[in-house]
């Protein structure tokens, strides 16, 4: 049986452990090997056209599972501007598709070799590697701190990240299956957590033990062409959309980067936290170091269950204008893959990375035009 870790202040191992993952950005130990900066794109759109009206026939699939081969693993920077395209679903069910251009000027992304590891030892699918590294948020302290209070509940059984004062970022199969979209969509909502203190309990009735969640429409859906309708291989580097709300949040919200790689990433890990099914009604968080990386793909060993998917992916990333390490979103957890190399299958936990096109994609869609889409 695993251990079912809390996060609160009657646990004061775990405050401890929690005060150190919590320390301020400007707490650094060294400045990070220097990165070539990378070309951010922009994107034009071309043309919007009309679809039919969604029939909102799928089924929702919280665990996501797909393969990878060589080829795929250390294919370059998806450069088709069809992948890039993107669907709009609105409330009332219409849909529109928006083809895009690249700024011309903007499109020499310097390309990065995946680094290569020799061959592991085989692994059964699982999605909890060893004894299980997660933790329960628990606790007005936590639940309502920053990074924690920018997690989500998505209505469709996942989880999101608030990446934007109306605007959510999810995974692409938590909406879509990559045919049409999932019935939980046709009233898409985003849920906010109110710890039980906050909550107020009316007299007589016992204490609210767990926190209750706060409902609210999604105005429209974005999703990337490279995620409908594409092979299994392209469309799991496609796997995120983005969420804007009908009305805007008082949150802090977490900014999006270009993923780095991990050799610039403080202590070369990750963190998300979110909604994983095994534990109802719990905020759940977990870091973990990355293990592998390709352009598209974090790979990882981080302890997820379904329900997970969508959280955001972070890291601290350093910013040379602040000179310190700053919290930021460079990707979104997706699911589980299957990597053959060298006819050697390993089994891992993957998150898709922010590539430059897919930042400049996604701050498209949160500021609509290209002008604000600078990198944080």
């Amino acid at each position: 049986m695993v251990p079912n870790r809390a996060l609160g202040l009657a646990h004061p191992c775990c405050v401890g452990l929690l005060f150190l993952l919590l320390l301020p950005s400007s707490v650094s130990v060294r400045e990070p090997r220097h990165q070539s900066p990378a070309h951010l794109p922009s994107l034009i759109p071309h043309a919007t056209l009309p679809l039919s009206r969604s029939r909102f026939s799928a089924k929702a699939q919280l665990d996501l599972t797909t393969h990878c081969n060589e080829s795929c693993y250390h294919k370059e920077e998806d450069m088709d501007k069809e992948h890039l395209a993107f669907e709009t679903l609105y409330a009332d069910g219409s849909r529109t598709l928006t083809t895009v251009d690249l700024d011309e000027n903007e499109t020499e992304l310097p390309f990065r070799q995946p680094k290569v590891t020799g061959p592991k030892h085989k692994r059964l699918k699982r999605q909890i590697y060893g004894s299980d590294g997660r933790f329960n948020i628990r606790g007005d302290h936590f639940l309502l701190d920053y990074p924690f209070s920018t997690a989500v509940r998505i209505s469709t059984g996942c989880t999101g990240v608030l990446v934007s004062q109306q605007h959510v970022l999810t995974a692409a199969h938590c909406v879509h299956d990559g045919k049409d979209y999932v019935k939980g969509a046709r009233k898409l909502r985003v849920g906010f957590l109110i710890p039980p203190s906050v909550n107020g309990t009316r007299p007589g009735r016992a204490p609210v033990k767990k926190p209750l969640v706060r409902w609210v429409r999604v105005k429209r859906t974005r999703v990337p062409k490279g995620w409908i309708q594409g092979p299994q291989e392209v469309s799991m580097d496609f796997d995120y959309a983005l969420l804007e709300l009908r009305w805007p949040h008082r949150r802090p919200f977490m900014r999006l980067a270009v993923a780095p790689t991990s050799d610039n990433l403080a202590g070369k890990r990750i963190h998300f936290s979110g909604f994983d099914s095994d534990r109802p009604g719990e905020l759940v968080y977990r870091f973990c170091p990355v293990e592998d990386e390709s352009n598209d793909l974090i790979y990882q060993h981080c302890d997820a269950r379904p329900g997970a998917s969508g959280s955001g992916v972070y890291g601290r990333v350093w910013d040379d204008t602040l000179e310190r390490w700053e919290r930021k979103v460079i990707g979104i957890f997706s699911g589980h893959q299957w990597l053959e190399i060298n006819g050697e299958n390993r089994d891992y936990n993957v998150a898709v990375r922010f590539t430059p096109l897919k930042f400049a994609q996604i701050c498209y869609w949160v500021h609509g035009n290209k002008v604000d889409c600078n990198q944080d």
